[in-house]
């Protein structure tokens, strides 16, 4: 176990993508505050921070290239092509492979970056994950407000654990990591893989700060599709939400079928098509419906069989 009396070497890990017009400035942030954090002492002379290229369009990985000249602080990974967030995150976890402590976070600082010395300070505590959440959504639309709430009711309803307000502004012990590594599926939902370490762990609560520049990479698309794959990759409640379902028409159909028996031997002839029109579009919905829910649950089997590589590192700048 890593000696957390001394200062630890910290990598801060952040997936870019197209982040152009907020990156110079995300950069001289970060390396002030490892500069600033080296002088007091509370981290050690060699820490950096990790930039990973995600397949960007713009001239992200220039600046990536020319920051990483200037300042050894300054390390970039470009991957070979945009491969998503949770890729591009892992990619830069696996490669701070000399760190003691690595704390990951989004290249717009919407997170606080000063609440890694908090961190810090319940990791030298012993806590092996510290999680960052946010405090307060005030800074988000009442919109947003309401899906990211429900977001996080759907997630804990369906049982899968995650911390409600947390994203990815964590931090990993060496400890941690290495754990979190040996988990091996391709369908990453990294913020419900954490809590299954199960090593000592605890929340650290922030202001989320407004995006200076840019613009944001989880829009409501993106949202609705991080759901479906932390309720696919961590719960097979819509598999026996299907199964429950099946029983509850069943016993209606069953209900019906008598009810048609008896109105037919005293006489009554039922007239008209709506009732089995509706009938029948409502089972082909339901039918629908099941073989989506349960085609999503094969599609990821397919692609966990195939065990392709989640990533390829097309460059790398500052690499030890």
């Amino acid at each position: 176990m890593n000696d957390r009396n001394a200062p630890p070497l910290l990598a801060v890990v952040m997936p870019c993508y197209n982040e152009e017009a907020i990156l110079p400035h995300t950069l001289g942030v970060t390396t002030s505050f490892l500069r600033k954090g080296i002088e007091d002492g509370v981290i050690d002379e060699t820490s950096y921070v990790l930039c990973i290229d995600d397949g960007s369009h713009d001239r992200t990985w220039e600046i990536i290239r020319q920051s990483s000249t200037a300042t050894p602080h300054i390390r970039g990974i470009k991957l070979s092509r945009n491969c998503g967030h949770q890729n591009a995150l892992l990619a830069g976890l696996k490669e701070a492979f000399d760190a003691q402590a690595v704390v990951s976070i989004d290249a717009d600082l919407q997170d606080d970056i000063k609440v890694i010395r908090t961190m810090l300070s319940a990791w030298r505590e012993g806590n092996d994950v510290v999680c960052g959440a946010r405090n307060n959504r005030a800074s988000d639309t009442a919109f947003k407000r309401g899906t990211a709430g429900l977001f996080y009711r759907l997630m804990h309803t369906m049982g899968v654990d995650i911390i409600p307000n947390h994203a990815d502004f964590r931090l990993l012990d060496r400890r941690a990591l290495d754990a979190l590594l040996r988990y091996s599926e391709r369908n990453l939902f990294l913020r419900g893989m954490v809590p299954l370490i199960g090593f000592p762990s605890t929340t650290v609560h922030y202001a989320r700060q407004s995006r200076m520049a840019g613009e944001s990479k989880y829009p409501l698309r993106r949202m609705i599709a991080l759901a479906i794959e932390g309720i696919t990759s961590f719960s097979v409640t819509p598999l026996r939400f299907i199964a429950f379902t099946g029983v509850i028409i069943s016993v209606f159909s069953a209900i019906a079928i008598l009810y048609t028996i008896c109105d037919r031997l005293n006489g009554h002839v039922v007239r008209g098509w709506a009732s089995i029109t509706i009938a029948i579009f409502f089972m082909g919905g339901v039918q629908m419906l099941s073989l989506g829910v349960i085609g999503e649950y094969i599609g990821k089997i397919y692609l966990e069989t195939k065990r392709r590589p989640r990533f390829h590192i097309e460059e790398t700048t500052n690499a030890q």
